[in-house]
């Protein structure tokens, strides 16, 4: 019966033998060309890249950020200040970013119309592709199934968050649980990741091979990405036990711990850096707080200088490194926030006109795409919708976004939306 058993679990699986067209097409075209030098260096180069996803949760106002309007009916209390770029003004509120805005793009002319919390998040971190029946992927676990989980070993998509952690499947949408997320609950490692002192390394090697075989005989009659998910949980738990160093906070320079801050942001994107450095093909900083419908101006000057402070500290710090060439780096919300001041002296949702900020890898550094109004209330330019940025982020990394697609169990999908093309301005 043993024997039988062993039999059947090295016995191949139908879907492991399933080839999307893309694939077809690659290996004949890879056969009839060969694989030269200077593709190999190209390919090598694409796996490189990495993305830092700062998601300021509830909605950043555009007016106290990027697209200031002092003097102005609805433009609030806050002056612009110049920045490294000539002729470009942000809020005063950001003093260090400003000091990097050279490293920087900037897009103010965002139109997504979604004014939703709930339909919003989604729609902007999965760049709002038609609907097609099945539940796309957030933009972390796109990059990792398009670019691979890199080299390092580590989750390939890290989710730094305020409040609990864990492994978020759901991100994944149809590419299936392995293309979640590590959620690092205040920035903190998953719980009991450390091998108890009572089971030895030779005992814990033996149960993880008994959990191997166990995991393919389960497979045997089964679609595989449950079991290949839960098999990776336990191989990032591996890993992540080898490199509990990232998490250790002795290890942290006390400069780069007052640089960044000693606030939440600050220490989660003092991780993030690690991560990065560390390999991680997709790290996302999260921020919450943001909804000001009430008392805008007294949340913004206690938050903006927050994110400014980390957010300046980590673009400078991935410029002296030498790591914009390779890391993405986005800022960005599910909306922007109203130009007309409520009774409550705060702002509302707008998705009619906002702003977002991104820089690095295979972006346009110091220019700023689009404008609005001289009250900030709509687009005077082209209109954006976040599919454009789909295509632009994804062309960026180095991913065309015209000739790559999913394969969902042999249905060919488009990975952005279709109707929407990159922003050419904003690519290097």
């Amino acid at each position: 019966m043993r024997e039988s058993t062993v039999n059947r679990c090295n016995l191949c699986k139908p879907w492991e033998h399933r080839l999307s067209r893309r694939q077809w097409l690659a290996g004949v075209a890879a056969g009839a060309l060969g694989l030269s030098a200077p593709a190999l260096a190209d390919e090598l180069k694409q796996k490189d890249k990495q993305v830092l996803f700062v998601w300021l949760d509830g909605g950043l106002s555009q007016l106290e950020s990027w697209d200031p309007k002092p003097n102005t009916q609805f433009g609030g209390p806050f002056r612009a200040i110049p920045t490294s770029v000539p002729g470009v003004h942000i809020s005063e509120l950001l003093p260090r970013t400003a000091k990097q805005m050279h490293h920087l793009a900037l897009v103010r002319s965002l139109r997504t119309q979604d004014e939703n919390h709930s339909s919003g998040v989604a729609r902007i971190q999965r760049g709002d592709p038609k609907n097609r029946g099945v539940s796309y992927p957030f933009f972390g676990s796109a990059v990792v199934k398009l670019l691979g989980p890199g080299g390092s070993g580590l989750p390939g998509y890290v989710w730094i968050k305020p409040m609990n952690g864990g492994f978020i499947h759901g991100d994944a949408g149809f590419l299936g649980p392995k293309y979640g997320a590590l959620a690092l609950g205040d920035g903190k490692p998953p719980e009991n990741l450390l091998r108890p002192k009572t089971l030895s390394a030779e005992d814990d090697e033996a149960r993880n091979d008994l959990r191997a075989q166990v995991d393919r005989c389960y497979a045997e009659r089964r679609r595989q990405e449950a079991a290949e998910a839960n098999a990776q949980v336990f191989g990032i738990a591996a890993q992540l036990q080898k490199r509990a160093d990232l998490f250790d906070p002795s290890t942290f320079s006390p400069k780069d711990v007052e640089r960044y801050g000693t606030h939440e942001i600050g220490r989660h994107m003092l991780l993030a850096r690690r991560m990065l450095e560390a390999g991680v093909r997709f790290v996302k900083v999260n921020s919450y707080g943001w909804d000001t419908h009430g008392d805008n101006f007294n949340g913004h000057a206690s938050m903006v200088p927050k994110f400014d402070q980390a957010f300046g500290s980590i673009v400078e710090d991935l410029a002296a490194r030498g790591m914009l060439d390779q890391v993405l780096v986005i800022a960005v919300s599910e909306f922007g926030r109203t130009p007309r001041i409520n009774g409550h002296v705060g702002r509302d949702h707008w998705p009619e006109a906002w702003s977002l900020v991104m820089g690095g890898c295979g972006i346009k550094r110091g220019v700023v795409v689009g404008k609005t109004n001289d009250k900030g209330t709509f687009v005077t330019s082209q209109e954006l919708d976040i599919g454009h940025l789909f295509q632009t982020w994804f062309t960026a990394l180095g991913i065309d976004p015209k000739k790559t697609e999913y394969d969902n169990n042999g249905q060919p999908l488009p990975i952005a939306h279709e109707d929407c093309a990159a922003v050419t301005e904003l690519l290097a």
